[in-house]
């Protein structure tokens, strides 16, 4: 009985487990090609000083909080710069949002209590929660990864705020090269599903895209002749944000729980051809 990835090759673009998804795909029937998309995210200490001393001198109304990391971060920073008091401070008596379950326990063991939080990890759904709030001349702090969330920073500022981002890690784009093969093999045919294990990959493929001016022959691919895969929300979010629609996504957020169910599909997809 053929296996659900038969004659089916996948693209991985991370750079962790690479090798155990490799096998999995191969136990299924299928072939993996690795083009990491990750580059990588490395801690900015530095650069963060004159933001937190920003904020410790200016105050905020509001604090969002976006990643537990980046959060516990922030804080041993600006302790290492002996503003950690009046940091801490600032935080206790601002209106805090939080997004994911790992930034909401951050600040749950400083005795701190976000008054919004979301309930599937998404900057989409932390905004929804945010749209109801006053922020017209509010000072607001956001502490983001990696990147800059762009919906999120956006909203703020048509809701009138004076925006602080803080960014204790930040990003370094992949080598073009990974993409620039990967968006030739998918033009080719060569690859029929692409899986991305988080956002970061997925905006630096469409940025690079962008850049070769075929961003819209990418989300054309992505739409007709290869299945874009996420592991979760929050990457299937950041494909949404780049135009795309058909996504898959396993309900167990697990790297593993990815290659069984785009197995399942391409099985069912082939049953029906």
């Amino acid at each position: 009985m053929s296996k659900g990835l038969s004659g089916k090759t996948i693209a991985i673009c991370g750079t962790r487990k690479t090798e155990e998804m490799r096998t999995l795909v191969e136990k299924q029937g299928g072939q993996a090609v690795i083009r990491s998309l990750q580059g990588t995210v490395f801690l900015a200490k530095k650069d963060l000083k004159p933001g937190i001393e920003t904020f410790v001198r200016q105050g905020a109304d509001w604090v969002i909080l976006t990643t537990g990391i980046g959060t516990d971060t922030l804080i041993e920073s600006a302790e290492e710069l002996q503003l950690g008091k009046e940091f801490v401070n600032i935080l206790s008596n601002a209106h805090i949002a939080s997004r994911g379950y790992k930034t909401f326990a951050a600040l749950k063991k400083r005795g701190i209590q976000p008054e919004v939080s979301d309930e599937d990890g998404t900057v989409r759904d932390l905004i929804s929660k945010l749209e109801d709030k006053e922020f017209q001349g509010k000072r607001v702090m956001v502490q983001l990864h990696g990147e800059n969330a762009p919906a999120l920073i956006q909203f703020l500022h048509d809701k009138g705020a004076d925006v602080l981002p803080l960014l204790p890690y930040q990003h370094t784009p992949p080598e073009p090269e990974a993409a620039e093969t990967l968006l030739q093999e998918m033009k080719d045919g060569q690859v029929h599903a692409v899986c991305f294990t988080t956002a970061v990959q997925v905006h630096a493929f469409f940025k690079l895209a962008a850049e070769w001016g075929r961003k819209e022959e990418l989300q054309a691919l992505f739409e007709q002749d290869v299945l874009a895969v996420a592991v979760g929300k929050v990457t299937a979010e950041a494909l949404k944000e780049e135009g795309i629609d058909r996504i898959l996504a396993p309900s167990l957020e697990r790297m593993g729980a990815m290659i069984i169910e785009l197995s399942q599909y391409m099985k069912k997809q082939s049953a029906h051809i």
